[in-house]
Order: C-alpha cells, then sequence, then structure tokens
C-alpha cells in the first residue's frame, strides 16, 4: 500500500527535526533551502517547538514547499525551547536529556502527517545527530532514517569513541588512544570536556547505563547513511573511514551557509550591531588587519581570562571587532556589566578606533567576509569554523569544550590554518600570550602560511558547492546523490 501511494506520486515528503539549539538550527534550514531549491518536487516538514517555529517560519514564506509543524515543549528546563532561552550553561545537560522525552508526540506527529499525506509516510526523516531516537520512529513508518551531523567526521570520531568507551576511566595517562581509531589519532587529557571527565569518575557510569552522547551514537548507527556539514576536501579520509566502520553511505554536503548574501542574518536572530555598522567600522582598517573574537552563543570564559583576554587585545595594538558574553557564572541574560572589563578599556578603544565591542549578535558572515578581517580568534565550534574557512579567514582557537577541542586538532594538526592559543574554560592566559599570538597569525610568515593555506580552501570549498556547465562540485553532487537515492527508495 506504501509503495502505491508513493509511485502515485503522495510520496515526496521529507521530515527534518534539528535540535533546538542555534548552532544546530541554521545547518537544517540552510539544507531545506538547498532541498527545496535544487528539488522543486520535495515537500519539506520542519518539526520544531512553538517558539522556534514562531521565529523561523517568516524565515520561509518564499519557500511554498517548505512546511513548518510544532511539537509539545518539554517542561525541564521550564519555558527553555531552545538553549539560547536557559537561565544559565550549567542547564544545558537536563536540557539534552529532556529532549528524549519528546519521542511519543514525535510519533503521534509523523502518524497524522502519514494521514494527511494520504496514508504515505515520509520517504525520510532527516534529524539531529542529537535526536537519535528519531530513527526508530522512522523505520516503524517504513521510513529511511538519515542524521545530519552539524559537527564533521573527524571530530565526531573521536567525541563517540570517547563517550562509547570513557578510555580515561582506565589509565591516568596525559596522552590516549582511541578504540576505533588508527593509533595515531590520540587525544590529551586537556581535550576532555568536564562532563567527559564527571562521567569517568562516576559511580552510577557502566555500559548498560550509557551517557546522553553515547545513546545518540547508538542510535544512529541503526541509520541508513549519515549527511554532514563538511566539504570532502576538508575531511576526505574521516568520511572514507566513517562509510567503512558503518556500513553505510555518508554524503558531505557542506558548508550549509546562506544561499545568498541576503540571508547573512540566520535564524531569526537580529545583530547588535548593523551590519552598515561593522562594515563603516572595517572600512578604516588596512586588509586583513582586524582579529575578529566571538566564543558562540553557548560559550563564555571565566572573569579574570576576560580581563587578560581585553588586555591582551589592546597591547596587540591590532583592531579587533569582539562579540561579548557574560563571564562564566553570572547570568546569561543579564546586561554586560563595563567593570567586567579593564577599567576605560572601551573608551579607549573607541577613541583610537582600535576595538569594536558587540553586545549579543554580530553579524558573523558580513564581517569574515571583509577584506579588513585578517584573523577569527574562536571556540572552534564547527559552524564557526566552516564560515571562516569558506571566507579565507585562519584562526586562532580557543576550544571551550565538547567536539570543539577535536575542530581545533583538525585545523592545526591536519589543515594547517589555526594556531591554538588556550585550551578549555579553565585555560590560565596572559596578556602576552595574547599579543604574541594575534601578531603572530596577522603579521609573521607563520601567519603567512596560515594564511595562504586557509585562502587555497576557501577556493576549494567554492568549487564544492558549484555547478559549471554541467560539472558539479562534490557537495552538490553529494546532495544530488542523496535525493536520488530517496526518490528511488520513494518509488
Amino acid at each position: 500500500m506504501e509503495e502505491e501511494k508513493r509511485k502515485n506520486g503522495a510520496g515526496n515528503l521529507i521530515v527534518l527535526f534539528p535540535f533546538m539549539a542555534q548552532g544546530h538550527l541554521n545547518p537544517f534550514l540552510d539544507l531545506a533551502r538547498h532541498l527545496a531549491s535544487r528539488t522543486p518536487s520535495l515537500t519539506i516538514t520542519i518539526v520544531s517547538t512553538p517558539s522556534n517555529i514562531l521565529t523561523l517560519r517568516p524565515r520561509f514564506l518564499s519557500f511554498p514547499t517548505i512546511n513548518f509543524v510544532d511539537l509539545p515543549p518539554f517542561q525541564n528546563p521550564k519555558n527553555a525551547e531552545n538553549t539560547d532561552a536557559l537561565p544559565s550553561l550549567f542547564a544545558i545537560s537536563a536540557f539534552y536529556q529532556s529532549s528524549e522525552s519528546l519521542k511519543p508526540s514525535f510519533h503521534r506527529l509523523i502518524s497524522q502527517l502519514t494521514q494527511s499525506n494520504g496514508g504515505a509516510p515520509p520517504i525520510c526523516i532527516i534529524s539531529d545527530m542529537f535526536l537519535g531516537f528519531t530513527v526508530d520512529v522512522a523505520h516503524s513508518f517504513g521510513s529511511l532514517h538519515v542524521p545530519l551531523y552539524t559537527s564533521g567526521p573527524y571530530a565526531m570520531s573521536i567525541y563517540n569513541s570517547i563517550w562509547t568507551h570513557l578510555p580515561h576511566r582506565l589509565t591516568c595517562a596525559d596522552v590516549l588512544t582511541l578504540p576505533d581509531l588508527p593509533p595515531n589519532i590520540t587525544i590529551h587529557g586537556t581535550q576532555l570536556s568536564d562532563n567527559m571527565i564527571k562521567a569517568a569518575a562516576s559511580s552510577n557510569y557502566s555500559k548498560d547505563s550509557p551517557t546522553f552522547a553515547a545513546r545518540q551514537a547508538e542510535y544512529c548507527r541503526k541509520s541508513d547513511g549519515s549527511l554532514w556539514n563538511t566539504v570532502e576536501v576538508l575531511e576526505k579520509w574521516s568520511l572514507e573511514n566513517w562509510a567503512k566502520s558503518s556500513g553505510k553511505p555518508v554524503w558531505a554536503i557542506g558548508p550549509l551557509l546562506p544561499i545568498s548574501s541576503k540571508e547573512f542574518e540566520r535564524g531569526g536572530k537580529t545583530p547588535g550591531i548593523s551590519p552598515v555598522k561593522c562594515a563603516e567600522w572595517l572600512n578604516l582598517h588596512p586588509p586583513k588587519s582586524v582579529v575578529y573574537v566571538s566564543f558562540g552563543s553557548q560559550n563564555s570564559i571565566p572573569l579574570d581570562q576576560m580581563m587578560e583576554l581585553a588586555k591582551g587585545l589592546e597591547e596587540s595594538e591590532k583592531g579587533f571587532i569582539w562579540v561579548l558574553r557574560n563571564p562564566t557564572g553570572f547570568d546569561v541574560g543579564d546586561e554586560f556589566r563595563s567593570e567586567w572589563l579593564p577599567e576605560g578599556f572601551e573608551e579607549r578603544m573607541r577613541e583610537k578606533v582600535k576595538g569594536l565591542l558587540v553586545r549579543n549578535w554580530a553579524p558573523q558572515m558580513e564581517i569574515l567576509s571583509h577584506g579588513s578581517t585578517g584573523a577569527f580568534l574562536s571556540h572552534c565550534g564547527w559552524n564557526s569554523v566552516l564560515e571562516s574557512l569558506s571566507r579565507g579567514v585562519p584562526m586562532i582557537g580557543w576550544p571551550l569544550g565538547s567536539e570543539q577541542f577535536y575542530n581545533s586538532k583538525l585545523l592545526e594538526e591536519e589543515l594547517g590554518v589555526c594556531v591554538e592559543m588556550a585550551r578549555g574554560v579553565d585555560a590560565k592566559i596572559r596578556a602576552g600570550d595574547v599579543a604574541e599570538t594575534v601578531r603572530l597569525v596577522l603579521e609573521s610568515e607563520k601567519g603567512e602560511e596560515i594564511r595562504r593555506r586557509a585562502e587555497e580552501l576557501e577556493e576549494e570549498m567554492k568549487r564544492a558547492v558549484v555547478e559549471v556547465d554541467g560539472l558539479k562540485g562534490s557537495s552538490v553532487r553529494a546532495l544530488d546523490d542523496f535525493v536520488e537515492t530517496l526518490m528511488m527508495w520513494g518509488q
């Protein structure tokens, strides 16, 4: 019956279910746009909770084949439907755990969508890598299940191996080899997140009671393939290794970025400063002379390190744009206080036209696209990595947690486009370290080599997403191959 309905054209429905965090929502939104633009015959339904949909729906009015449906929000933490709404970063663990309570309502939703689609279930459910429970729902309806990984396979291979095996439970060594990975890939103890260390020390840990991350990895092993927000040229070996170890197809379809420059304002966020004002400020500086500083929407650093970072940026005598977040330990919703910076710092930077301090949200893509931007001091979140490299901007790494450590490792050791300045939220940097690293990347011969490599990757990434005279870039081919696989399944 399902096959007959699909043959009659009722089955071109794809469901996208992103995790409720800005860094996860954005790639899904971009994937939806790309699918709708390249394959208008598909009907795409994006699932989220009500407040997220209220923000996102107006941005898709020009895409008639993209629909939104909502699920009832979970109640822990209360009134938090997106990680941006969490009262503090310490609540994120409860947020992850609570997301699994959406499974029954998601099952009911797919049943309703199937009924309204003439009895034909979705061809495919594309879920976030952190919503692994959706694989059981998809297969119960006879649908394909494919997770979209919003991180790259290099980092996720390390991340999953650590969470699955917790190898640091068995040794006090500083350097760890990882099960499931070649022996030449090792990590240092300082590249373990606080949660990984706590899990290894917990008396409640057992193989029969896996962590949230380990559960998601186990779920996703049952999927029918995997989509990756990466580019083949960045992680060719890692993609091949994932395909070999999983026995399933992999599609590298990134970088999932806005289709046009008009879409730089992503996910419904309004910048704390207008793109025009940013451009006017950047126009006052020489080419490749400004460092952009941002630790993403879910990360911050301690107050003492914020002070040292500010002093170091001033000492470097280089221009900078810094997106400010409240220091760790302070309510993320409170207004940023001038006392968290050196006395008179903001006024001096304004008068000298050396520093532009941005509250809330910055137009990141436009800053990285400007010719005056010469480096990105970043937490090495994967979206930021792709946005930086797609604009040929080298990076200064300060990974703070999660898979960011392994993104930084990839950037510095494998790709040669980054200098890691510090590691972890407990890192102790001095102002002189900051100034030295900034000058190294912006002025030295090593910095020139890093920039040259970043610009090479920029060109490679551009080629991956274009089609010229019938010749498709690697990411275009991968997306078309994925859609062709869906259509064959739908027949």
